[in-house]
């Protein structure tokens, strides 16, 4: 696919520098990117400040949102504000990263707290009844085939793995696999 904007989005409790000169490569490559620095932790907070950088950004549609770590099982919650503000979600991918996950209403609150994450934090969001609406993609550093990717593999997504970390094959792969969506 051709994406209008690449909206690159960090770990709770990162910075957009996380992602190096992945972005600048990025930009060489011609696309459009937009690598918000949200100073939020997880969860709800995280997706309403994401929403409003990626807003006052201007984006061109349809965006594909990269998620990387931990920023995974919260792209579902930030396409939803996105198509509530009329801008559409072409695609999805998910760099070394979680995968959203579905709960029933009960999972929630359980134990009488919000959603929990694997390590037991309440970082993640609500996942929409209609995700994903769009494509989706992994793209794995290494060289390992964790659950993630097989969990990609298993819903048809397009996988890409063994990238290695350095910026450039990153990027490179990253703009392969945004092309294949």
């Amino acid at each position: 696919m051709t994406p209008g904007s690449l909206i690159l989005l960090h770990p709770p409790r990162a910075t957009a520098g996380d992602w190096g000169d992945v972005p600048e490569l990025l930009r060489a490559y011609g696309l459009d990117v937009i690598a918000p620095d949200i100073r939020e932790g997880g969860g709800m907070r995280y997706v309403a400040r994401a929403s409003l950088v990626i807003a006052a950004a201007g984006p061109a549609v349809p965006l594909v949102l990269v998620g990387h770590g931990a920023a995974g099982p919260l792209l579902p919650a930030v396409a939803a504000a996105q198509r509530a503000a009329h801008r559409p979600v072409g695609g999805y991918v998910f760099v070394d990263a979680d995968l959203p996950v579905h709960r029933r209403p009960a999972d929630d609150h359980a134990h009488g707290h919000g959603p929990a994450n694997v390590n037991g934090q309440e970082d993640d969001a609500p996942v929409p009844a209609d995700w994903p609406e769009a494509p989706c993609g992994y793209l794995g550093t290494a060289e390992e085939h964790g659950p993630p990717v097989r969990q990609a593999r298993l819903r048809g997504w397009q996988v890409r793995t063994g990238a290695g970390a350095e910026g450039a094959t990153v990027a490179r792969a990253l703009r392969d696999l945004v092309a294949a969506l």
